[in-house]
């Protein structure tokens, strides 16, 4: 039987997930030891240098104090230092976390068990190389699209429910990587769902907001799908509870400039549009995503930086505008904008003129 490790090691990118599962091992660590004065947490949060020292020097304070009755538990939460950032990256800071691998090299199991989360982490420095061969280490879902689907369905899971894969994918198009909303609107979807159903991608389209991005998705859903009626009504609704006209104008762009791309794609031949959403776009991605210089972080000026779900459910969903009209919308986009300048007290009717003009031809 393997020797017991001296600490557990929780990390990953995103702190609500680590944070989740710090707490779950800190429950099991102290239901083992009922004397409350026995437990301690001590954040791990630091802003600088100074304050890295402060909290290592705490912890070491904590971890030398003798229980008076059986054994303590000391959580060391929220660590932050240990990322690719000013204070992470300083000198100081590194010698300071040798000396945090050193108390933890040290500590006697028996007589503490110690628990670290720290969100995010650099995993290419020696510290958390050392952690996942010496502690009991667990790193959570790195926070990319494919690991909080895996969120989504398991928290699904946990409520008695299911949610379908598409409609996990329009969840995730429409909030984004924010961990902490995605978890509540999926409380909230499993409420409204019939007893025995699955969450599926109409119920998300109908009761999940769009945060992602900015994103407005109705209005784009309406414009780009040719329903002039269901645009107007979509501004109507939107103007109704206040809005301002520049970030639907925006959401209008930046779906037009990743409708651009992928109808230039198509008509190349490089991608095409099938029964499964889009074929042939990691080859294309292989051959041109390199020359997206600069723009490599998911945004509307690289088509391969997006979503392939989400790019295919474009491209499927409707037919594709021909790239005359996708050009001619861009341009009908800017004079709106400049239109808004010059009417600013008549934003709603702007954009009604402009949907008309691009939509009624």
């Amino acid at each position: 039987m393997p020797a017991a490790k001296n600490f557990t090691f929780v990390c990953g990118a995103d702190e609500f997930l680590v944070g989740r599962v710090g707490h779950e091992r800190f429950a099991t660590l102290t239901a083992e030891v009922p004397d409350e004065f026995s437990r301690e947490v001590l954040s791990g949060f630091a802003l600088n240098v100074g304050e890295v020292e402060s909290v290592v020097n705490r912890f070491r304070d904590s971890v030398q104090t003798v229980a008076m009755f059986g054994r303590r538990v000391v959580w060391l939460k929220d660590v932050n230092f240990l990322a690719d950032t000013v204070t992470g990256r300083a000198d100081s800071t590194l010698k300071i976390v040798e000396d945090l691998q050193e108390i933890l090299a040290q500590a006697n199991p028996d007589e503490t068990a110690i628990l670290v989360t720290a969100a995010p982490v650099d995993r290419r420095r020696s510290f958390p190389k050392w952690c996942e061969k010496n502690a009991d280490f667990t790193l959570v879902g790195e926070g990319d699209e494919g690991a909080l689907e895996g969120v989504l369905v398991a928290e699904a899971r946990t409520l008695g429910t299911m949610i379908t894969p598409d409609a996990a994918r329009l969840m995730l198009a429409k909030i984004g990587a924010n961990t902490r909303l995605l978890v509540e609107e999926i409380h909230k979807l499993a409420t409204y769902a019939n007893e025995g159903e699955p969450i599926n991608e109409a119920q998300v389209a109908e009761l999940t907001p769009n945060v992602a991005e900015g994103d407005f998705f109705e209005t784009a859903e309406a414009f780009f799908a040719g329903d002039l009626t269901w645009t107007l009504a979509a501004l109507h609704r939107h103007f109704f509870t206040g809005g301002d006209a520049r970030p639907v104008i925006s959401a209008l762009q930046n779906r037009n400039r990743i409708l651009l791309q992928l109808r230039a794609l198509v008509d190349s031949g490089e991608v095409r549009v099938g029964f499964r959403g889009l074929e042939g776009l990691p080859a294309a991605g292989a051959n041109y995503g390199a020359k997206f210089t600069g723009a490599t972080e998911k945004n509307s000026y690289n088509v391969f930086s997006q979503n392939p779900w989400y790019l295919g459910k474009l491209a499927g969903s409707a037919k594709l505008p021909s790239l005359r009209r996708l050009i001619d919308n861009q341009q009908e986009f800017i004079a709106a904008f400049e239109e808004i300048i010059r009417r600013p007290q008549e934003q709603d009717e702007v954009l009604r003129e402009m949907t008309v003009r691009c939509l009624a031809s």
